[in-house]
């Protein structure tokens, strides 16, 4: 069979699927890990510090030789990396002090999901193909059907077999998705973006002179903070907060966060033409702002998962949206901007998650407060998406 860049596009969407497995199956592990471990919310906290910080670590090296590495060598790497960080969640713990084996999963985690988050999407951008946001919408919802598989298969896991005795065995599963990719990109046509700095547009220093550039920053973290404080804390809400059985606070927590948030993506990819981004991430600011206060006043349990399910859905065209504005209004920018988009959309999932945790901790491990807290993030947006509207346009 001839591989052509279909192959590759399949790739790409199976890379995205094997991030979210990377991001999102350790989070339905945190109340399993602080029991066996005797781990605290800051413990648990500072793993998702270090899975991110690790991811921004190499979106920074990316800045730099984005333009210039093996991107074969390094899409298989990244595979790779994320199947030993999943083995790792159950080997690691056991061969050395349990805080010890975890923090170095989630680092070889944040390893494969930060070259995966620099590849994939320009690679996606790079195929030769027409619809150049669609399709960038339609790759970034494989990250949302991945996150609602990791939920489901891995409740349905736990379902049928004792959590405390199976869990470690489940990483193992979820590892060969990894595993398939690290294959696949072995063999797929590779295609490149036009070099940064051509015609002097792409250049890092070129780039951040552009007022437009300084938006797509900006959003970027808000977006990032904004969609992983509830998809990381969700799960643990569920069941500390709201007291639901950890089967279902999963089902309506994170698994209906990534369910909308997929399907707004897939409106948005078929429906972008027909949009305005500007007014319709105004709408998705509104919303999430919305979807927090609900999750964090609600006493009814129903009420507060389906502000988790409004918040998936609203910030779901968030990144891609604004990757395919800056691919369009910067053709230029090179891999070098995706990796600069990627870090700025890290640094909010960083410091997201990681304050909202730490703000729970402090004020006694309610995660009411976190979500209280998270508001700030789609505000922000709101406030910079007003100011923009009120300008005009960004100017570059």
């Amino acid at each position: 069979m001839k591989l052509t860049y279909r192959s590759t596009m399949l790739a790409c969407y199976n890379g995205y699927i094997t991030q979210a497995v990377c991001i999102n199956f350790a989070p339905l592990l945190y109340l399993t890990f602080q029991n066996e471990f005797a781990l605290s919310v800051s413990d648990i906290s500072s793993l998702i510090a270090v899975n991110f910080l690790t991811q921004l670590i190499i979106d920074c090296l990316a800045t730099r030789f984005a333009d210039r590495i093996n991107l074969r060598f390094f899409a298989v790497l990244a595979h790779v990396a994320s199947a030993i960080g999943l083995v790792g969640l159950s080997v690691f713990p056991s061969l050395l002090p349990p805080y010890p084996g975890l923090l170095l999963s989630l680092i070889l985690l944040g390893v494969g999901g930060g070259f995966t988050e620099v590849l994939i999407s320009p690679l996606m951008e790079a195929c030769p193909t027409e619809e150049k946001s669609g399709n960038m919408s339609f790759l970034h919802s494989f990250y949302c059907w991945g996150q609602a598989g990791v939920v489901l298969l891995s409740g349905v896991f736990f379902e049928v077999f004792e959590i405390g005795a199976s869990w470690r065995y489940l990483p193992f599963l979820w590892a060969l998705i990894p595993l398939l990719g690290a294959v696949a990109f072995c063999f797929v046509p590779i295609y490149r973006l036009p070099s940064a700095g051509e015609e002097g547009k792409g250049s890092v220093k070129a780039l951040f002179r552009l007022p437009v550039f300084f938006g797509f920053l900006l959003m970027m973290l808000c977006a990032g903070a904004g969609e992983m404080i509830m998809s990381q804390w969700s799960s643990a809400f569920a069941e500390s907060a709201l007291q639901i059985p950890k089967k279902w606070g999963d089902l309506f927590g994170p698994c209906m966060f990534a369910l909308m948030m997929g399907a707004s993506r897939l409106l948005y990819g078929k429906f972008s033409h027909r949009f305005d981004l500007q007014k319709i991430m105004l709408l998705g600011c509104a919303g999430c702002i919305i979807a927090y206060f609900l999750a964090a006043i609600s006493q009814n349990a129903v009420f507060a998962l389906l502000g988790c399910a409004l918040c998936g859905f609203s910030v779901g065209i968030f990144w891609p949206g604004i990757l395919s504005q800056a691919a369009e209004r910067i053709p230029m920018g090179g891999m070098q901007m995706f990796a600069i988009l990627a870090m700025a959309g890290d640094v909010g999932c960083l410091v997201g998650p990681s304050a909202a945790g730490g703000i729970a901790d402090a004020m006694g491990g309610g995660l009411r407060n976190a979500f209280f807290f998270a508001i700030l993030f789609p505000t922000v947006c709101l406030l910079i998406l007003l100011a923009q509207k009120k300008k005009g346009s960004m100017d570059q």
